[in-house]
């Protein structure tokens, strides 16, 4: 299922029988407040998102969704102004998957959410993570490195998880915390950096595949 968030109805009309024209469920809504409402009981495996909307704009939604633990790993499109390199720039710190320039072609649409689809599909279905014997099993919440079974707190859990899913991609502290502690949570990003600590030491070796990013936050390392 696929969200669609944009105010004028004869593009979203638009967008929707395109979609499911080349077999993709859809669902529209002209504003944030109908998309937040629906996002609480249905998680769409992709939102293509307007920037500029009534009420909440587009980049307040993401920013929103981002920062919840709930809603923080569904693949994000933008859709912006031609010219408007701000809002592009804006919503790729934020934590977008990719963009559209108005007016975009329906075909180029399909062809971006197909793209970003393949690419986070993998993430989110995938029942076991693994870096070389470092292996996560989502389903058992368990953590085995050469076979030993490790044992991690939920937060240091939740943190290994973003990185196997994420490999090569840098997160920053503040980042990190609004997908792993949530939005509401008011510490110090110093918190993010002795929960990594501990990791790292609990992990052994493997440790060293999580790498410091100086002056971003970290990343693990790709390619293993």
């Amino acid at each position: 299922m696929i969200f669609c968030v944009e105010d004028d109805e004869s593009i979203r009309s638009l967008e929707l029988y395109t979609l499911q024209s080349a077999g993709i469920e859809a669902r529209g809504f002209a504003d944030g407040d109908s998309f937040l409402a629906a996002l609480r009981t249905q998680k769409p495996k992709l939102v293509l998102l307007d920037v500029m909307l009534p009420g909440k704009s587009g980049v307040e939604l993401l920013r929103q969704m981002k920062a919840s633990g709930e809603t923080c790993e569904i693949p994000v499109i933008m859709a912006t102004a031609r010219g408007s390199e701000y809002d592009k720039i804006q919503s790729l710190d934020l934590g977008a998957d990719d963009y559209l320039v108005k007016p975009f072609g329906m075909m180029e649409m399909v062809s971006r959410v197909k793209a970003v689809l393949r690419r986070c599909q993998p993430r989110q279905s995938q029942g076991i993570l693994a870096a070389g014997g470092l292996t996560v099993d989502l389903a058992e919440h368990t953590v085995m490195a050469d076979g030993r079974r490790i044992a991690l707190t939920y937060k240091e859990f939740e943190l290994l998880r973003l990185f196997l899913s994420y490999p090569g991609v840098a997160f920053t502290r503040e980042r990190l915390m609004d997908c792993v502690w949530g939005g509401e949570y008011s510490g110090e990003t110093r918190t993010v950096d002795m929960h990594i600590r501990t990791l790292r030491q609990k992990l052994g070796s493997y440790g060293a595949m999580i790498e410091t990013i100086r002056g971003v936050g970290y990343r693990l390392e790709k390619g293993l």
